[in-house]
């Protein structure tokens, strides 16, 4: 007997993100039905003068708003959220599922955009099943990364499951204790998934990835080290990186400043949520941290990237009201340079170097460790039973 063949399809549709770093955007779409995997935006090359952020072309999406479900967030960072309000601005999206520092964060974000009413948030934990339109079902597996809580999608489909990795690494020895959901992971790899879609930054980088709690003792010595004043920089959304900073200037008697919106932001929101910790007299206004010692001060600051407005760039140009660079100070990069911020992060370092400050940086040093997995954390992953 000749068996009816389904002539309905599901369609794929990478916006940004693939084969780049940077505006991870995905398109899931069967039948008249279309829903989105994260949207985020994309930081300016060298040559994009005046520019400050790259946006995917969403052309398709604005000619077909009448289509889409709803979105789902794998985690918080700018390059996977940092879109969304930007998008709002020409269609509206029902509902957005994620996590909820992911939710928490973009919910500022919307607010600030006047967007917030052009869509729902709606927070996941772990292991959460829910239905995006008729035709879709998102579970949110926990993973590890450079970021707090952050989920594998494992997207049920009529056609079967796709898995979306997300941002990931497998860290077993994770800051805040939750550890890749492996378990729920090898169920799907059990029963056959239909399509892995998975993170590959560092596919050309041989071994595991370390893990972010490697950072504390390495840090911990840089500390112990410097004479005067700490200036360090981090990504503001690296949630884990910045409780490990705020521990040690704990345990070193340093009181902390932070320069950089974006990062009292993140900093606020995530002590709100219990992601980050720390007392309440240990963070400052930086004028009234004016009449301490130096070796009793930490500047926590924006500009890891070299980004032009940011606070350690601007410190680096002389161009800082408040804060100059004197000697007897130690800046600590304590992030990867994006793949074309390399030339904006050497400037900013000789221009400190030439000022005096002894600046650390560099993956030799152990200060720093990236959020994705390298080849050994991908085999395991791509070890999934998967049609494509």
């Amino acid at each position: 007997m000749t068996k009816t063949v389904n002539q309905s399809k599901l369609k794929i549709i990478p916006l940004g993100g693939l084969h780049e770093i940077g505006k991870n955007t995905c398109i899931f779409e069967y039948e008249d039905e279309m829903i989105l995997l994260d949207a985020g935006l994309g930081f300016p090359t060298d040559g994009m003068h005046g520019v400050n952020i790259v946006l995917p072309d969403m052309t398709y999406l604005r000619e077909n708003r009448d289509r889409i479900k709803g979105m789902i967030v794998t985690h918080g960072h700018e390059d996977h959220i940092g879109g969304i309000a930007y998008h709002l601005k020409q269609f509206e999206i029902p509902v957005i599922y994620g996590p909820r520092l992911a939710m928490a964060l973009l919910e500022r974000k919307l607010e600030e955009a006047g967007v917030a009413d052009r869509t729902e948030l709606r927070t996941v934990s772990p292991r959460d099943l829910v239905r995006v339109g008729s035709s879709f079902f998102a579970e949110f597996i926990r993973n590890t990364h450079s970021m707090a809580d952050s989920f594998t999608v494992a997207l049920h489909t009529p056609l079967g499951v796709v898995i979306h990795t997300g941002d990931f690494k497998i860290d077993h020895t994770p800051v805040d204790g939750e550890r890749f959901d492996l378990q729920k992971l090898a169920e799907h790899g059990e029963k056959g998934v239909l399509c892995l879609i998975s993170d590959s930054t560092n596919a050309e980088v041989p071994g595991y990835t370390a893990s972010e709690s490697s950072v504390y003792p390495n840090l911990d010595r840089v500390f112990s080290q410097a004479p005067g004043r700490l200036l360090v920089t981090t990504f503001a959304s690296s949630v884990h990186r910045l409780n490990i900073i705020l521990s040690l200037a704990k345990k070193h008697n340093r009181v902390v400043t932070v320069l950089g919106r974006s990062m009292l932001n993140v900093i606020a929101i995530a002590r709100n949520l219990g992601y980050v910790k720390y007392d309440d007299d240990l963070i400052q206004p930086l004028h009234t941290i004016r009449h301490l010692p130096d070796e009793k001060v930490l500047i926590l600051t924006t500009g890891s990237q070299g980004e032009p407005l940011s606070a350690l760039t601007r410190i680096a140009n002389k161009e800082h009201r408040q804060v100059q660079i004197r000697p007897g100070d130690t800046v600590v990069f304590s992030a990867n340079p994006i793949p074309g911020n390399t030339i904006s992060v050497v400037n900013t370092i000789d221009k400190l170097m030439i000022q005096g400050a002894n600046v650390i940086y560099g993956r030799d040093k152990g200060i720093r460790v990236s959020g994705h997995g390298c080849q050994e954390d991908q085999k395991l992953m791509i070890a999934l039973d998967h049609q494509f």
